[in-house]
């Protein structure tokens, strides 16, 4: 596994635990926005944090960590992810997954294997603009894929979107809205301007940032859970 980053304490990432997060290097996309960059960019990789010292510090932390998520990055790009999820669970924690829905096989196979208990996938843009916000091409069916796979699944799931005019305008939340129709919990969440951003340049000027008064009555039209 190439590891990134460990967060050992969150209250934030894991609803309703106290949970470490793990951080993994690579992504395939490049959404604009990301606030990640130095876990997108290989020119920005730090050295990986060995496998074998996050083990041990969750070996350590049982009874005190009630959960681990694994987020990115992409972690499903990951060839040795799923052994790794094994090992986590042989620790005993229930495991949050972040994936941006690229590899529907390898989320396929996490559940089949009971691997993850919970998972949230982000909902970047309309399937239309999936590949013009993302960089990557030809990723539509199996964002499609992800989202059925998911939304199939016994586990508990959210879907989220970043609000990030003027890359996601206004005018594409229905759309993207539509495509997890009949689910229960879709989360958005505010773009926060920050000086560590993938592409900077985008959010210079003033984009029109929707207030949280919008975002509820999104919400509130859609009849989803955002919280």
């Amino acid at each position: 596994m190439k590891i990134g980053g460990l967060l050992k304490f969150s209250l934030i990432d894991y609803p309703g635990k106290v949970a470490a997060v793990i951080f993994t290097q690579g992504c395939n996309f490049r959404c604009p926005y990301c606030h990640n960059p130095e876990l997108v960019e290989p020119k920005r990789f730090r050295d990986p944090i060995p496998e074998e010292e996050v083990l041990g510090f969750l070996k350590v932390r049982v009874g005190q960590i009630e959960g681990v998520v694994v987020t990115g990055g992409e972690p499903t790009l990951q060839k040795d992810l799923i052994e790794f999820l094994k090992k986590i669970k042989h620790l005993g924690y229930p495991v949050k997954l972040d994936t941006n829905g690229s590899h529907p096989d390898v989320l396929r196979e996490a559940l089949r294997l009971n691997l993850v208990d919970y998972i949230a996938m982000d909902i970047k843009a309309p399937l239309e603009k999936y590949s013009r916000l993302t960089d990557l091409k030809d990723c539509t069916e199996r964002i499609s894929g992800s989202i059925q796979i998911i939304k199939n699944s016994p586990i508990t799931y959210e879907f989220r979107t970043t609000l990030a005019p003027p890359v996601v305008p206004r005018e594409d939340l229905f759309k993207m809205a539509s495509l997890i129709k009949g689910t229960k919990k879709y989360r958005l969440q505010r773009f926060v301007p920050r000086d560590n951003i993938l592409n900077k340049e985008l959010f210079e000027e003033p984009c029109g940032h929707l207030s949280e008064e919008e975002v509820a009555d999104l919400q509130s039209i859609w009849g989803i859970d955002g919280n």
